[in-house]
């Protein structure tokens, strides 16, 4: 059996299963709940983030570390050294990604408003 002979479902037939499926029934949500759900999310995507970027850079330091170690035959010193390397890595990740997203550490991030109020005292 062909499609040929089957008539083309409209865009907006399309676009109602699509939401349907994705279980958006056209129902507004307060906004207080999508900000609140969204700032959640973002909070969790650093955090996931900030993980991630230590284990990754632990873990390529210590296996340069150990390729090299077999390699050169120096067991276990190479190993320390790059495990060392790669936390340091780590932390300098981290603490680029954070000073990316305005914050530092023990401090808020600061409003328009008050950067410019520190901008006029200058």
């Amino acid at each position: 059996m062909t499609s040929e002979g089957k008539i083309p479902q409209s865009n907006e037939d399309f676009e109602s299963r699509v939401r349907r499926l994705r279980g958006d029934d056209g129902r507004s949500k307060s906004s207080e709940d999508d900000s609140g759900a969204a700032a959640t999310r973002s909070g969790m995507a650093v955090a996931m983030r900030v993980g991630t970027e230590m284990v990754a850079a632990l873990g390529v330091g210590v296996g340069v570390g150990l390729l090299l170690d077999r390699w050169l035959e120096t067991q276990p010193w190479l190993l320390i050294l790059f495990a060392l390397l790669g936390g340091a890595a780590g932390i300098l990740n981290v603490f680029r990604l954070v000073n990316s997203y305005g914050y530092s550490a023990g401090y808020q991030r600061q409003s328009p408003t008050d950067q410019a109020n520190d901008n006029d005292t200058d």
